[in-house]
Parts: structure tokens; sequence; C-alpha cells
């Protein structure tokens, strides 16, 4: 019996409900070879593909051989976008399709199936429609990490090396090729709503409004149509402002904040040229093509509210201007009540309350921006807010400075939510993980030089047992 028809595994064609209005059915590439190089085994479990073979895997995952109950062809969804804020009709998935569909078996969300590297579409210009080997590898370094500090990430699934030299203008070439495929709570994006503004299709816009709150936002559910939209608005941009509030307590830097790149239930995707920064730096910028710094670290929250501005001009058609602004005049609080939330979860600390939450996040993020502190030195030393832990780091002589003064203090009125918070072997470590830009070429070089990726391996045991040493407390 094939696998994709066997228990545990639950398939979905949800997205297929919409019509062909929103997206095209094409065909995979046919790459001349198929290497498994990366199997996302924690999550196969959870939606119950963890006994899938490595040959079937290729088969679904490399191949795109349909499962059972799912998309008979893939499906390279339709969309349109700001790129750098300015309007580009000619967007699209051009390299990657939704390929299937399938539910949590934990939590019963819907879930995606999307590639990165599958192949042409109608929407791929003048692109090969292909992913680079090196590509592969930084998306899954960035989706480890992320999701290990608590960043509600895409997951990468799988990444098969796929036999074709590759030529691009910013690695050496020619390079080795790679399919992806990520594991996404929905891929419906700001973006998706903007084409049908651009198209005039009013009706369609409501059509995705609806189908996103059913299978991803059932808490705007809402009668009549105008508060309906002013409820997913608001709903949309609780979880944008969750995400990039997150990213900020993790020094995270997305590179490329456009509105094709932000999806309707607040996941963060899609990494091209992604950075974390070192130190508190507001003009710390991904990509060497943003000259003017407009993704910036310290400007993606403002961006996320532009976007998410875009977002409302799409739901006019159903709700007045003054309400829809009234939710954008949330947005704000919305991400700050989230960063202090953030703040507790990475420190480990019950709530002092609301009032001196806010003073805790305002003075730790004034200290870090002072002292220059590394991001991920902070977290770890003060993780349950222990003194002694902090004494003995490497960097005791910065807790004794002036600057540090005003954290301390707020530090001493709080509890670890459990008393053994910082016990985790994790924490008995001199350093913390980091993914800075040197180390993800460390771990790259030794792949392009002799295929070896011992280094990746050692680096994604060292991002899972921080993951599990953060997750307890957090859960």
């Amino acid at each position: 019996m094939p696998f994709s028809e066997t228990p545990g595994f639950k398939p979905s064609k949800q997205h297929e409900q919409l019509g062909s209005a929103y997206y095209d059915a094409v065909a995979p590439a046919d790459f001349p070879s198929l290497r498994l190089r990366y199997r996302n085994q924690r999550w196969a479990e959870r939606i119950g593909l963890g006994k899938l073979s490595d040959s079937d895997w290729n088969d679904h995952f490399g191949r795109f051989t349909p499962f059972k109950g799912s998309f008979a062809e893939p499906l390279a969804l339709r969309y349109h976008g700001h790129q750098f804020q300015v309007y580009n009709p000619q967007l699209g998935d051009g390299r990657g399709f939704l390929f299937a569909q399938c539910y949590d078996l934990k939590d019963g969300r819907l879930l995606d199936f999307g590639t990165k590297g599958s192949g042409q579409t109608p929407y791929s210009r003048d692109g090969d429609g292909r992913l680079t080997l090196k590509g592969g590898v930084r998306e899954i370094l960035a989706t480890e990490m992320l999701e290990a500090l608590g960043v509600n990430t895409s997951k990468s699934f799988s990444l098969i090396e796929t036999g074709e030299e590759l030529w691009r203008g910013d690695e050496p070439s020619p390079t080795r090729s790679s399919v992806l495929v990520r594991l996404s709570h929905s891929h419906i994006r700001i973006g998706s709503f903007q084409r049908l503004l651009y198209l005039d299709e009013h009706e369609n816009i409501l059509k995705l409004m609806d189908y996103a709150i059913a299978n991803y936002l059932p808490e705007a559910q809402r009668e009549p149509v105008e508060e309906r939209a002013v409820a997913f608005l608001e709903a949309v941009g609780k979880r944008v402002a969750a995400t990039g509030a997150r990213w900020m307590l993790a020094g995270f830097v997305h590179g490329v904040l456009n509105t094709d790149n932000i999806n309707i239930t607040g996941e963060s995707f899609d990494y091209g040229p992604w950075r974390f920064a070192p130190t508190l730096d507001p003009s710390f910028t991904a990509a060497y093509f943003d000259q003017t710094r407009l993704y910036a670290f310290g400007r993606q929250p403002d961006v996320l509210l532009w976007n998410m501005t875009r977002l409302a001009e799409c739901l006019l058609p159903f709700a007045p201007k003054d309400k829809l602004e009234n939710v954008l005049q949330g947005f704000g609080p919305a991400f700050r009540d989230a960063f202090n939330v953030a703040i507790l979860d990475r420190l480990g600390l019950r709530s002092g309350g609301a009032e001196t939450d806010q003073r805790l996040a305002g003075a730790i993020w004034q200290f870090l921006a002072e002292s220059r502190m590394p991001f991920e030195r902070f977290f770890f030393d003060w993780r349950g807010a222990e003194a002694k832990r902090a004494a003995e780091s490497p960097e005791a002589v910065v807790y004794e400075s002036t600057a540090f003064g005003p954290v301390g203090k707020l530090l001493a009125k709080y509890e670890p939510r459990a008393a053994d918070i910082a016990n985790h072997p994790y924490f008995q470590h001199t350093e913390p993980c980091t993914m800075l830009i040197d180390e993800v070429e460390s771990i790259w070089k030794p792949i392009a030089d002799k295929d070896d990726w011992n280094a990746f391996e050692t680096k994604l045991a060292a991002i899972g047992e921080m993951r599990e040493a953060y997750a307890g407390a957090n859960a």
C-alpha cells in the first residue's frame, strides 16, 4: 500500500477550493539527480510522515509525486506586491509552488508544503526557477535558529541536492543546485490581496479573506462583512506585530520585507539575505543591495506597519476608512505588548505587571544599545535573572557598569518561571549558540570545498539543544 494511503498523515487540498483565479497548475522540474541533504524528522513525525523512507521522501519532495488526498498538480500562487515600496504587478510564484497541504496532528492547523527551486512557472520571467544549495542551507539555518528563539517561522522541511550547475552573480559560479520544501501555516500574503485590488476583483478579495478566516484566523469571524474586514485586519496585525517583536529580540534582520513576503498568519518566511545583528545597531542591514537601508534592523517595526497599511487599502471596499485606520493605530501598542512578552520569554521570567514589564523592556533595550552587548550573550547570562550566573560571565564587568544599573534593579524584582529555569545543560556552556554571518560562511565552506557536512550537522545539534532549553518554560 503506498505510504500516502496509510494512517496518520492527514492530507488536504483546501486551497484548491478557491479556484483558478488564485493560482495556476504547473509541472515540477525534472532534476537530473536527487540527493537528500536534510529532512526535518521532528516535524515529519508531528505531521505523520516520520516513517517515510528516504526513497519515498525523494519521490514526494524531489519529484513531487502527489500525496493521495492533496493536489493532483502543484499550484503556483498568484500575487503582486511592493518591492522596496515600489509596486510590482509581475510577481507570483516564480521558482516555487504549493505542492500539498496537510494538518498538524498536534494542534489541527492547516499547513502548506511550499517549495523553493522547484522549476519555472508562468511567473518566472527571466529566472531559471532554481535554488542554489547554499541558499537552501542558509534557509535551514535561519528557520532552525528562529524557531529555537521562539519566532513564529516557517519550518525548513526538506533539502535535496538536484545535480545541476547554476550561474549566480552573488556566488562563485557554477554553483550547486537544490530544491527546498518548507512547511508553513499558509502562503497567503498581503500581496495576494494587493493583486486582486489591482485587478479590481472585489468579490475575490472577499472570498480570499473569508477563506483565510475560516482556515487560519477564526477569531476574526464576524457579521456583517464590515465588522469581519475590520476584525481580519486586526487579527493579521496582532500576529505580524508579534513576529516582528520577536525578530527584534533575536537581533534578526529579515532583509527583504516586501509585501509579498508578509504572511497573513504573521509567520516569518522566505529567507534570502537575512542576518543576525551582532549587537543592537538600528542601521544594521542584511541585504547588500539595500542601499538606502530601508529594511535595516531598526526600521523593521515601521516597515511592518507600512505593509499592514497596504493590506488595509485592500479592505476599503468592505469597511470604512476610519475603522481600518483605528486598527492600524493599534499596531504600535500591539507591537509593544508583544515585545514585552518576548523579553520575559527570553529571560524565563514571570510578569511583574504591565507597567514594570514595560520599564524592564525599555531599560534592557537602552542598555543593549549603549553597551553594544551581544544579543545572545545578554539573554544567556541573565536567564532566570540569576545574578550569580551573570557574575561568572566573560561580560561580568559590563554588568557592573552604570549603564546596567537600571536593568539590574528591575531584574531583582522578578521571579523565574521555574526554580530550575537555567539548569538545562545548554546554560552550562560558556558561550551561547549564535548564527552570525561569519559562522554561516564557515559552515558553508567545507560543504562547498569537500562536501563536508559535519559543521552543518554540529550547528543544527547545538540549535536543537538551545530550542529544548527554551521550549519547556515558554510552552
